[in-house]
């Protein structure tokens, strides 16, 4: 299948690793020019020549991180035809609800809900003033099946579902797609963390972490394809509804999760 992604201007954000990063890669073999945002750009300049990717290196927790994105974006490249809103925090935290501050529910706000506005805010124009673009999110299943060891998490990738839903309301006459892909379970960085999720399912369930992530596949969620995601498998969703083989695709969320049904 052809997805006409040559010469196609993306911009992803957190892409210095996991999912962020994996996506780059995909959208460059398909012949697209990456700019690529982080706080730590390293890897995102190894990932090909200067014509063709933009390292910038940008805190998206700022009012002033998504503008600089963007308006780095326009001056290396003229437009911008595809923002993928990739970038966030999360921490597990056994004592749930209770046990997450005042200052941790900012810090989850600011990096998973507020980044998306406001780089979103920020591409639109240069979107609109083109007469198309695509927007994609990366939320999370924790968004409709939310984790108490996660809750801020969890209410703020719902936050993209009803923000995403919105902006494909607003700027649909205006030739821009907008939807969200819900991962499942991914073994990213996430996942190997200290405090990260291997942690917390090792203390929760009393298993050793070698055993944590078959554990997790065949007993927590009972995963029917019988592993955890790689951030390729979500990757490949997104480069697929960027592309225009799914231009009647807008205002929908896209699960890729494996077939997970179970919570925690």
């Amino acid at each position: 299948m052809q997805l006409n992604l040559q010469n196609k201007v993306v911009i992803v954000t957190g892409a210095s690793s996991g999912i962020g990063l994996a996506t780059a890669k995909l959208f460059l073999e398909e012949g697209a020019n990456v700019v690529g945002a982080s706080r730590h750009p390293e890897r995102i300049r190894e990932l090909g020549e200067e014509d063709r990717v933009l390292a910038v290196e940008a805190d998206l927790s700022t009012a002033e991180g998504p503008k600089q994105l963007v308006e780095a974006a326009i001056a290396k490249f003229g437009r911008i035809d595809v923002l993928v809103n990739n970038a966030g925090i999360s921490h597990s935290r056994l004592d749930g609800f209770l046990g997450t501050t005042d200052e941790q529910w900012e810090e989850t706000y600011l990096n998973n809900l507020m980044s998306m506005v406001r780089t979103s805010r920020a591409a639109i124009p240069h979107m609109a003033q083109q007469g198309k673009g695509v927007i994609l999110s990366v939320a999370s299943e924790d968004a409709r099946q939310p984790q108490p060891m996660s809750v801020d998490y969890s209410a703020f990738k719902a936050g993209l579902l009803s923000v995403g839903k919105a902006l494909s309301l607003e700027f649909g006459e205006q030739g821009i797609r907008v939807n969200t892909v819900s991962p499942g379970p991914t073994h990213t960085n996430i996942w190997d963390q200290p405090g990260g999720m291997i942690d917390a399912i090792s203390e929760k369930f009393d298993k050793p972490k070698n055993e944590v992530i078959d554990f997790f596949v065949d007993e927590v969620r009972e995963l029917p394809v019988g592993r955890i995601g790689q951030p390729e498998d979500i990757a490949s969703m997104i480069v697929f509804l960027a592309s225009d083989r799914a231009e009647y695709a807008s205002g929908a969320e896209y699960p890729v999760n494996g077939g997970s049904f179970k919570g925690m």
